[in-house]
């Protein structure tokens, strides 16, 4: 295992997971704003709930590589949220989609270091 690539993965990762838990918390605490924003961008406002389960079930799939099969799908569903995302922001025409778009890189990132830290399976 490369240490260097190791520490990649652990710092990519913990910036990915520290964006997605403030996003998280923004649907938590400042929930009004929240549902304002996907009013906006025209999605359904109880969106808001299933994002926030899935979002935090995604980390720990992530964190805890117990299954590959659901580290695979929890990466999976953050890059097509956060397309959608960045789709949905430069449709609405809000100049909004640099977080998403970071965020994705992020998660990106991870993903690649993981597999080259990990061999994509779990030993």
């Amino acid at each position: 295992m490369n240490k260097r690539d190791l520490m990649i993965y652990r710092i990519v990762t913990g910036l990915f997971t520290l964006m997605t838990l403030l996003g998280v918390s923004l649907y938590i605490f400042q929930h009004e704003m929240a549902v304002e924003m996907f009013t906006k961008l025209t999605y359904p406002t109880y969106l808001i709930y299933f994002l926030i389960v899935a979002k935090l079930l995604g980390l720990v799939a992530i964190w805890t590589r117990k299954s590959e099969m659901l580290k695979e799908w929890a990466y999976a569903g953050f890059v097509f949220e956060l397309i959608l995302a960045i789709s949905a922001h430069l449709n609405v025409g809000d100049g909004e989609f640099a977080g998403a778009a970071m965020v994705l890189v992020l998660a990106v990132a991870s993903y690649v270091y993981e597999r080259k830290v990990y061999g994509g399976a779990k030993g």
